[in-house]
């Protein structure tokens, strides 16, 4: 698991949870005494390598995070202003006839 997680530039614990959350497939497992241990081979490696771009892992950094809330907000800003262009304007009250003196 270490060198897999090496030659894919993923720390161990990513290459676990990722396999374990079933992200990435499970290569062939083997018992090595009382262990058993994941047989990576260099067709298991590519594979996970060519899947790694469309993985997301739900972590946004502070950047994408305050870039989508500009985004939300000027998407309700735009909703609000098209909100208020369909709303019926009010007509204005016709004046009484003013009184002869």
């Amino acid at each position: 698991m270490r060198e897999a997680a090496k030659k894919l530039g993923l720390s161990v614990a990513a290459l676990s949870r990722y396999v374990s959350s079933g992200k990435v497939p499970a290569p062939q497992i083997i018992e090595v005494g009382n262990f058993q241990v994941h047989s990576w081979t260099e067709d298991d490696i590519e594979r996970v390598r060519q899947l790694l771009p469309k993985i997301k892992n739900g972590r946004k950094t502070w950047r994408q995070k305050k870039q989508s809330a500009k985004k939300q907000l000027a998407i309700s800003n735009q909703q609000s202003a098209k909100s208020k262009s369909k709303a019926k304007k009010p007509q204005p009250k016709a004046t009484a006839p003013q009184k002869a003196k």
